[in-house]
């Protein structure tokens, strides 16, 4: 299944947008993420309301038929959760627009999407200097585990 997705600036930008309000809780940034993303998929921008918890604590998110959304506000996401990271939360609303955007297979779409969405995000870095630990993808990590090994000498042929 191929899917379309924003360009790595505009994805860096919305994911930059999403920890800044998990920090701050300026509903602004929310708001122009949520529509960047509904403007690249030519959908109407859906109705989030906040929530303390959903299903018993159990839940960070639900989208429903009618567009609506229903996410946990990341200052109660913070509270009394065991994986209460800011990018769970990021990757939360991510994954709730992935139902959003798509219907069918739901379930399995969305956290396609989510995953998708952040892939080259990280790449340089989220603290801002363009640095990592680690190489990006498993291809690099082959390409320098090649480089890093001493060469072969060719076999000699054998005589009959």
């Amino acid at each position: 299944m191929r899917m379309m997705f924003p360009g790595v600036r505009e994805r860096r930008t919305i994911d930059r947008l999403l920890a800044s309000f998990f920090r701050e809780y300026r509903h602004g940034e929310f708001r122009r993420a949520i529509r960047a993303m509904s403007r690249f998929y030519n959908l109407p921008t859906p109705n989030v309301h906040w929530f303390e918890y959903l299903d018993w604590g159990k839940s960070g998110g639900r989208t429903y038929e009618n567009g609506k959304i229903h996410l946990v506000h990341p200052e109660n996401w913070k509270k009394g959760r065991k994986y209460n990271s800011e990018r769970r939360w990021v990757h939360t609303v991510f994954h709730e627009m992935g139902h959003y955007v798509l219907w069918a297979d739901a379930e399995r779409k969305a956290d396609h999407f989510a995953y998708r969405f952040i892939r080259g995000v990280a790449a340089s870095g989220r603290n801002g200097t363009g640095k990592t630990g680690t190489l990006a993808s498993r291809a690099a990590r082959k390409r320098r585990a090649t480089r890093l090994r001493p060469r072969r000498r060719p076999r000699r042929s054998r005589s009959r």
